[in-house]
C-alpha cells in the first residue's frame, strides 16, 4: 500500500450502505456549539453531521449547508429514547421537514441496550421508510458489545454506533471480527472516554491529548467515522488537526493503550 493510499484511507472512508466519501471526523453538535461553527466546520471539509431534532442552536445552519450541496453531506438522525414503530416514523418525517431534505441519510436508533427491544414492529417501520425513500440506512447506538457483535453477524441493521476508545477497546474482541458477513457502517464516539484520558494519573507521565485519542480510533480499519463533539470552535480546530497528524506510529500506539488500561483500572464512568 502507498504513502498516499494510507494517508487517503486515514482522512477519508467510503460509507457502506450511505454510498458517499467523507472526511472520517463527524461533528456532533449537542456540546455547545453555534450555528456559526457549523457553517465554518463545513468550511473545514466536514461532510458527517450526527444530528437530533433538539438541537434547535445548529439546526438553520445546518439546513443551509445541505441546501448547498445535500450530495456531499451524510446526515445521521437519531430516533429518541424508549421509541416506538411510530416514533421512528414521527422522528424522522420530523427531521425530513426541519431539515428541509427528502432523504435521511443514516436514521440512528438510541441507546439499543439490554432493556429496549428491536422489536419486528420497528423493523418493518424502517423497512417501510427504506422503501419510501425517506431514510437510506439505519443503524443503532449500542453499549451491549456482544449484542452488536451479533447484530452485526445478522440482522437488518446497517450501521453501529459504539463506544471505542483506549478506555474501552473491547470491540475488537466482540464487535469487530464479526463484521466481515455484512460489513456494516463503523461510527466510534467518545474517544476520549468523556475527557477521562486527558486528565494525568499519578506514575504515567503526561495525559493522553486530544488529538491521540482520536488518532486511536481513525487508526483502526474498522471504523469510518469518529465522532468529535468539541463546545466552541477553539476545541473544533484542535480536533480537525488530527486529519493532518496521521495515524499513530507503533510507538505512540503502545503509550495510548497503556494509558488508557491505567485509566480503565483506576476510574469508573459513575453512569455505565
Amino acid at each position: 500500500m502507498s504513502e498516499q493510499t494510507t494517508r487517503d484511507d486515514f482522512t477519508h472512508a467510503d460509507l457502506p450502505h450511505v454510498g458517499k466519501r467523507v472526511l472520517r471526523l463527524g461533528l456532533a453538535g449537542n456540546f455547545g456549539l453555534q450555528g456559526d461553527d457549523i457553517l465554518y466546520a463545513a468550511e473545514r471539509g466536514v461532510r458527517f453531521w450526527m444530528w437530533s431534532p433538539t438541537q434547535k442552536k445548529i439546526t438553520p445552519a445546518l439546513r443551509e449547508v445541505l441546501s448547498r450541496d445535500r450530495e456531499q453531506h451524510v446526515v445521521a438522525a437519531f430516533v429518541g429514547l424508549g421509541y416506538t414503530a411510530g416514533m421512528v416514523r414521527r422522528t424522522v418525517e420530523k427531521s425530513l421537514r426541519l431539515l428541509d431534505i427528502e432523504q435521511i441519510d443514516l436514521s440512528i436508533l438510541a441507546w439499543l441496550g439490554r432493556t429496549t427491544l428491536l422489536t419486528s414492529g420497528i423493523q418493518k417501520e424502517v423497512a417501510a421508510l427504506k422503501r419510501e425513500g425517506k431514510i437510506k440506512a439505519v443503524g443503532v447506538s449500542i453499549h451491549d458489545r456482544v449484542r452488536a457483535g451479533e447484530l452485526a453477524r445478522d440482522s437488518m441493521l446497517d450501521a453501529f454506533m459504539i463506544r471505542y476508545n483506549a478506555k474501552h477497546p473491547g470491540a475488537e474482541q466482540d464487535i469487530f471480527p464479526h463484521l466481515e458477513a455484512r460489513r456494516p457502517l463503523m461510527i466510534a464516539y467518545t474517544a476520549t472516554s468523556w475527557r477521562q484520558l486527558l486528565k494525568p494519573i499519578s506514575g504515567m507521565g503526561p495525559p493522553l491529548t486530544a488529538q491521540q485519542c482520536y488518532r486511536f480510533c481513525l487508526s483502526s480499519p474498522h471504523i469510518h467515522v469518529t465522532l468529535t463533539g468539541p463546545k466552541d470552535r477553539a476545541q473544533l480546530d484542535v480536533n480537525l488537526a488530527t486529519i493532518e497528524a496521521g495515524p499513530l506510529s507503533a510507538e505512540e500506539e503502545v503509550r495510548v493503550r497503556d494509558y488508557g488500561r491505567e485509566v480503565k483500572g483506576r476510574r469508573q464512568l459513575p453512569f455505565v
